[in-house]
């Protein structure tokens, strides 16, 4: 049964995991909308992602459960496999954990970026209509009290009631929200990432069994360093990730082709089998993990414009919530526009903030905690408590129904606004600043 209209139009910008999202959760509650995205074509470029079982549960409502079984048959297998954490130098595997049960209603997926993204991206344009406008650069965000809107590079005017900057994480909406430009600053780390064919994975004596018996997944564990590596698809691809100390300056670019040479010197001393893994990666991309602080709103002067996902608050790849924290903030922002109605979008923009500002902050610190956990071992207490390695997948997050919680709680957000805007004493101490949440 379709939903009743609200009359709501929304612009969306941005086409990744968390506009798509956006787009189709605002479509399955009445809302107009429309996404504007700058690359001119879909592309299945990219490595491995991933969605908990938060993410998989909005998933598996769209379709009827059609699209999680799409999603499904193109990712990873670990119910036979689980996780293998080994310690670094001696390759001796210290923890095996398991792969919790795949629940219909909550899955969960690990796949690859472009061909997962494909399916949502597919999913939205050609069964549900939604308009999706390629190779539009947008110039400039506006709004007024009652409307806002995008100028494209041609010079076109786009008007709505609201524009969701999904924009990434050199968002452009972000400038107008804020009213200054968030520069990146160098967290002290980055990433090498790779994803290949098995055809030398299973040539070689040393690595073949990680090709030969269905999907992997293996961990090797180091003083600041972490090397992850999967095998997928029944072991035809191979996908792997280094993360490692790196304190080079960086601007917006963040992202270069790696040098295999650069990855043999951090895996000195390692267990052989990851050089084995690395030789036979074709081509690599060396990642820089940027920080930003976290931004004091994501919610422009008028509550017309909005920050969702990245442009909002990008994270560690060590929280693997990233891309599920743009979808619950995707599935949000459209039951709460449901809520406010037409003449109460800046209540419903503002209150998304409510509801999600205080659970994404405590989400981006499960990344640094993780990576920390890993980069700081103390081998002694894994010999006597293994599971302390493991990588922690925790019920308050992966448990969380971002729909229901909105449903729930909207109004109450509404209260808490309507508080928070009380005139207040203003000889009182201003409260700290948070931390800053790297990315």
């Amino acid at each position: 049964m379709p939903p009743t209209p609200t009359g709501i139009n929304v612009i969306i910008v941005g086409a990744g995991f968390g506009g798509l999202t956006a787009a189709i959760e605002c479509h399955r509650q009445g809302h107009n909308v429309s996404i504007y995205e700058n690359f001119p074509a879909l592309k299945t470029l990219g490595d491995i992602i991933s969605f908990g079982a938060n993410g998989g549960r909005i998933f598996a409502r769209w379709a009827d459960g059609a699209i999680a079984k799409k999603l499904r048959s193109l990712c990873i297998d670990l119910t036979e496999y689980g996780f293998r954490i080994h310690k670094y130098d001696t390759g001796e595997v210290v923890y095996h954990q398991p792969t919790p049960p795949q629940r219909e209603e909550a899955p969960v997926f690990n796949g690859h970026r472009g061909e997962l993204h494909e399916v949502v991206f597919n999913y939205a344009r050609d069964e549900l209509g939604i308009p999706i406008h390629l190779g539009q650069h947008v110039d400039e965000y506006f709004e007024t009290e009652d409307k806002a809107g995008i100028v494209l590079k041609s010079g076109e005017r786009v008007e709505a009631d609201i524009v969701i900057g999904a924009d990434g994480v050199r968002s452009k909406a972000r400038e107008l929200v804020l009213g200054y430009v968030d520069k990146p600053k160098s967290s002290g780390y980055a990433v090498w990432r790779a994803w290949f064919s098995n055809k030398d994975m299973i040539a070689d004596p040393r690595t073949k069994e990680f090709c030969e018996n269905g999907d992997t997944f293996n961990g090797w564990i180091g003083p600041d360093v972490h090397f992850l590596f999967s095998t997928i698809k029944g072991g035809k691809d191979c996908c792997w990730v280094l993360t490692h100390k790196d304190e080079h300056d960086i601007d917006e670019s963040w992202s270069f082709p790696g040098k295999l040479e650069d990855v043999y010197k951090v895996l000195e001393g390692w267990d052989p089998v990851c050089k084995a893994i690395v030789e036979k990666t074709p081509s690599l991309v060396d990642w820089k993990l940027v920080y930003r602080d976290p931004l004091p709103t994501w919610v422009s002067k008028h509550a017309r414009i909005l920050l969702l996902g990245d442009a909002a608050h990008p994270f560690l790849p060590t929280s693997a919530q990233g891309a599920t924290q743009a979808m619950e903030d995707g599935v949000t922002i459209a039951v709460a526009l449901k809520r406010g109605g037409k003449e109460g979008v800046p209540a419903a923009v503002r209150a998304h903030q409510e509801l999600r500002y205080e659970r994404v902050g405590a989400v981006q610190k499960t990344g640094e905690s993780t990576r920390d956990r890993w980069h700081k071992t103390d081998w002694e207490t894994v010999k006597t408590n293994p599971k302390s390695i493991e990588f922690p997948r925790e019920d308050w997050i992966h448990g969380f129904d971002a729909e229901k919680y909105a449903e729930d709680n909207y109004d109450e957000a509404i209260k808490k606004l309507a508080i928070k805007q009380e005139p207040v004493d203003e000889a009182a101490p201003l409260t700290a600043a948070p931390p800053a949440v790297v990315v």
